[in-house]
């Protein structure tokens, strides 16, 4: 079933969660653990993000080196199919432009359909880390709206060349992301905001935002999206507080502020255990706002643990 279906026919605030894929040489069952634990509150959708390559330079001798790309996350296809399979709840691979030609993301649409895979979150992607700044890959897409148009053509049975005959049409729902403190290269919300209304115009039929810790950005992010003609639904994304690590990594990683009752509770912390039971009992209480306020999902960024996760949920769905 497709995202936007599972939405529309909800009579409450539905769930949902992101995983991450094993590392390479890792085995499914590090998946497993990741997902079973939250089997017993129903989501309605899996994601289950994309990894782009990283470059490394091996030494060759005689002051050569090499250029290697390299993959350290690799299936994100295959457990969306196993998903499928194993557990009966439908599935949602990002797909991004990063790394990929309009012909890679031709191809990697086709399989998705074939596998009967009826969603894809279409992202832009980050710059490898060696890259002060997102370079697409030649005949790749610039951005997120361009992707998403590529998927609507396709969903059309426009594909990239005339020479398919009777071309059989595509049937996926394309989710795209947003952000409720604006995206990192964003001049501001405002302009944000109007980028964003044309990733809907282009067919995203619901957005997910990035983790946020303040809800009243929330609702703010919500009421300025509606004001610019923004319909489809928004669905918030949360990501509970587990470490040391996460205090500083998080703001500065991803851009975002946290709220001033949060922040004085955090300086108080001094083991991770302090900082995981804070950030569960704040999520806990994000989580009951969002649901009083009838948000249409709540989404966990699990980052591959469902433990604090499993805790926030059991006290709320």
């Amino acid at each position: 079933m497709k995202v936007i279906e599972h939405l529309r026919k909800a009579d409450r605030t539905l769930l949902s969660f992101e995983i991450l894929p094993p590392l390479k040489g890792k085995d499914i069952h590090s998946i497993y653990r990741g997902i079973d634990p939250l089997l017993d509150f129903k989501p309605s959708f899996i994601n289950v993000t994309y990894h782009r390559e990283e470059v490394l330079y091996k030494e060759r001798g005689q002051g050569l080196l090499q250029k290697v790309r390299v993959r350290k996350r690799p299936g994100t296809v295959g457990i969306c199919a196993m998903i499928k399979a194993k557990y009966n709840i439908d599935s949602v691979p990002h797909l991004i432009c990063g790394g990929f030609t309009k012909e890679d993301t031709e191809d990697a649409l086709i399989e998705l359909n074939f596998l009967g895979i009826d969603n894809v979150l279409a992202l832009r992607g980050d710059a490898i880390k060696s890259e002060p700044a997102f370079i697409p890959e030649r005949d790749g897409h610039v951005h997120a709206q361009d992707l998403i148009r590529q998927i609507t053509a396709l969903n059309k049975g426009m594909y990239l060349h005339d020479e398919e005959q009777e071309a059989a049409p595509t049937d996926l729902c394309v989710g795209a992301a947003c952000y409720p403190e604006k995206h990192a290269e964003a001049l501001n919300l405002d302009t944000d905001i109007a980028y964003l209304k044309q990733k809907v115009d282009a067919g995203a039929e619901y957005l997910v935002t990035q983790m946020f810790f303040d809800n009243a950005r929330y609702y703010r992010f919500v009421d300025l999206c509606r004001a610019e003609g923004i319909t489809v639904p928004i669905i918030p994304g949360l990501k509970p507080l587990t470490t040391l690590k996460h205090i500083a990594f998080i703001p500065k990683t991803f851009g975002i502020d946290l709220p001033q009752p949060l922040a004085s509770e955090l300086v108080k912390c001094r083991t991770d255990a302090d900082v995981k039971h804070l950030g569960i009992e704040w999520s806990i209480s994000q989580t009951k706002d969002l649901m009083e306020h009838k948000a249409p999902c709540v989404h966990f960024y699990t980052m591959g643990k469902s433990e604090a996760v499993r805790s926030i949920v059991s006290q709320t769905f």
